[in-house]
């Protein structure tokens, strides 16, 4: 069975984010994810992490003004140095919360720029992260999020995300796989997975269509979990599913935790 990290930015968001440290760890899981933390008291966030002896699996790079529908601007050279700024300001932010890695969100496209151009910049962008984050000690990835959820994104499948990633030519660079955006933009998950596990950086779940946590849809997680063990992949495997019901109903052996509270 993978070793699972619970996201904090979908589950048990019944509680301040400090405390979701605490219930994650009540939880039995030995690590969380937080997409964006930079609103957070960092030092509080470091604190409980310590207290509890959970890892902070990783954070996204600024992705832009998120609620009003950016999900990335790695590929906008009017925004490069937002860009810049945005990775300097996650490592400084690194510093005190010491991720295992960071993402990357590309971008979407962008109207009446031709995608050989915004395919350019993120590809500069992109080799200056991954030299900065390999000089700190942080991994670094960029995840395809699927057309239904993330309409016009510019990587939307895994096969767009190594082209790009094979474009910037520097390893460091891996993809972060979501079995759950894979499933919905491109199917064939684990025979995909198996293809690039060696390029793999970290991994996400959730069940599909309605994005719940795994077993409440189509994908057939035991067998899944079967494929990532067997892959030899170490790492953690992100929760990054909306719980229907509370989150600690959600929970059961699919989720790797139990309500422990």
């Amino acid at each position: 069975m993978p070793r699972f990290a619970a996201n904090l930015t979908m589950l048990f968001t019944e509680y301040p984010v400090v405390e979701r440290i605490e219930r994650a760890a009540a939880a039995g899981f030995g690590a969380v994810e937080i997409l964006f933390p930079y609103a957070e008291d960092a030092s509080a966030l470091r604190a409980a992490l310590d207290r509890t002896g959970v890892e902070l699996a990783l954070f996204n790079f600024p992705a832009g003004d998120f609620a009003a529908g950016d999900r990335g601007i790695a590929n906008d050279r009017a925004r490069l140095g937002e860009f810049r700024d945005g990775v300097a300001r996650a490592l400084d932010l690194a510093a005190v919360l010491r991720p295992g890695r960071f993402n990357c969100l590309v971008g979407k496209a962008l109207p009446g720029v031709p995608v050989e151009d915004q395919l350019a910049v993120a590809a500069e962008n992109l080799a200056f992260a991954a030299a900065e984050t390999k000089a700190a000690g942080f991994g670094l990835g960029i995840e395809p999020l699927n057309p239904f959820d993330a309409p016009s994104f510019l990587v939307p499948t895994s096969a767009a995300a190594m082209a790009l990633i094979d474009r910037v030519g520097n390893p460091h660079l891996q993809l972060q796989y979501d079995f759950y955006h894979a499933q919905r933009a491109e199917g064939n998950i684990t025979q995909t997975f198996q293809k690039l596990a060696d390029r793999i950086g970290h991994i996400q779940v959730a069940d599909s269509p309605a994005r719940h946590q795994p077993g409440t849809g189509e994908i057939n997680f035991p067998y899944v979990y079967s494929v990532i063990d067997d892959s030899g992949y170490t790492g953690w495997v992100g929760l990054e599913y909306n719980p229907p019901g509370g989150t600690e109903a959600s929970f059961g052996p699919l989720t790797g935790a139990t309500d422990e509270s």
